[in-house]
């Protein structure tokens, strides 16, 4: 139990001092706090040594070939009243899920620039006021594929259960074709409606980004999704950059996006813009790339309205039809009076006929009398 927090203590105060080094190289990390101490209450102080690679350096970057020697030194100061003793060590970096750079437990294996680069000592005593200088080598292996590689070297003091470390940045970029990448991955959208049947809805789009290249490299970013085919097209939230992705890594992203048309279908377009960092720090961008992803934004408000009115026109539909109905299963009842009438026509029609067959008899009679 005590290990366990003892690691686990040790890798918030690492990665908050390894971040803070780059910009302060004499800053270290409390327990009591997650933010940068100040120099006039940390007990040690770590800087890169003044040689031909220059003074003041916030991290180490070099640029070197397959099977080369690097040699640089670690300054290291006892700020303290009391002697301090102090772990020495390399090891590789990573990018946390929150974005910081970390590194790699002291018992995990580096096979990068953290298992290439040794310090001459990897453990330290000094007294109040003290300082000590100690010689780094990094040994590129001859063989290695070019690209970045990124680690750094720790100092450490045990202080009870708690570990505080202070590092510094190692950042190597290997000679030979450097080739950035990155990509788009597994995106899809989710849209999470509307009551109005009527209005727009927001989605959130999801997606991985995907440092496929050898170098490290940030990404600028936008998306928008399209729906009714293209016509109608809503630009998801600001996104900000990326952090800077090693070779090999990932990064997930999920952002918001308001005023989506449910048409049914809806398609999303994620834009990159890769940002590449040089050793002199400066920033380069790189060819757009794109991803693509589709989803499903049914209008279910609006659906349930239209089943709504549908039922309400076959109600009504019907209920005419049983109407005509009921007026169709009258009217038998009402011939027979109907038809009476004309029989009586007919009767007295026959009867005015017989006087003129009477006459026609007398006419008859006359003339055989003649």
């Amino acid at each position: 139990m005590r290990s366990t927090l003892t690691r686990a203590l040790a890798a918030v105060l690492l990665a908050a001092g390894f971040a803070a080094t780059t910009a302060m190289p004499a800053a270290a990390q409390d327990t009591s706090s997650q933010d940068t101490a100040s120099q006039d209450t940390v007990p040690w102080a770590v800087s890169t040594a003044a040689n031909e690679f220059g003074a003041d350096r916030v991290n180490y970057s070099y640029t070197a070939e397959a099977g080369e020697q690097v040699h640089d030194g670690l300054k290291v100061v006892n700020n303290g009243p009391a002697p301090l003793e102090l772990a020495v060590y390399t090891a590789d970096a990573f990018t946390r899920p929150d974005g910081q750079v970390d590194l790699l437990a002291r018992d995990k294996k580096s096979v990068g620039v953290g298992a290439w680069a040794r310090a001459a000592s990897d453990h330290l005593k000094l007294g109040p006021g003290e300082s000590a200088d100690v010689p780094l080598t990094i040994a590129v292996p001859a063989g290695t594929k070019a690209g970045d590689f990124l680690g750094g070297i720790v100092t450490s003091v045990q202080q009870g259960t708690v570990e505080r470390r202070l590092g510094i940045r190692i950042r190597l970029r290997v000679g030979g074709d450097l080739a950035p990448a990155l990509s788009v991955e597994d995106a899809h959208v989710d849209y999470s409606g509307t009551a109005n049947p009527f209005g727009t809805g927001d989605a959130t789009l999801s997606y991985t980004l995907h440092n496929t290249g050898n170098a490290i490299a940030a990404a600028r970013q936008s998306a928008s999704v399209a729906s009714l085919f293209g016509a109608w097209t809503a630009p998801a939230a600001a996104i900000p950059d990326s952090p800077q992705l090693l070779p090999g890594e990932t990064w997930h992203v999920s952002v918001p996006v308001h005023g989506v048309v449910p048409g049914v279908r809806v398609s999303a377009d994620v834009s990159l813009t890769p940002l590449l960092t040089d050793a002199s720090g400066s920033v380069a961008p790189l060819a757009v790339v794109t991803g693509s992803a589709g989803g499903w934004a049914i209008p279910w408000t609006l659906l349930v309205v239209l089943v709504l009115l549908v039922l309400v026109v076959v109600f009504v539909v019907r209920r005419l039809r049983k109407r005509r109905a009921d007026s169709a299963g009258a009217s038998p009842a009402e011939r027979p009076s109907a038809e009476s009438e004309p029989a009586a026509a007919g009767t007295a029609e026959s009867e005015t006929v017989e006087p003129e067959t009477a006459v026609s008899e007398t006419a008859v009679s006359e003339t055989a009398v003649s």
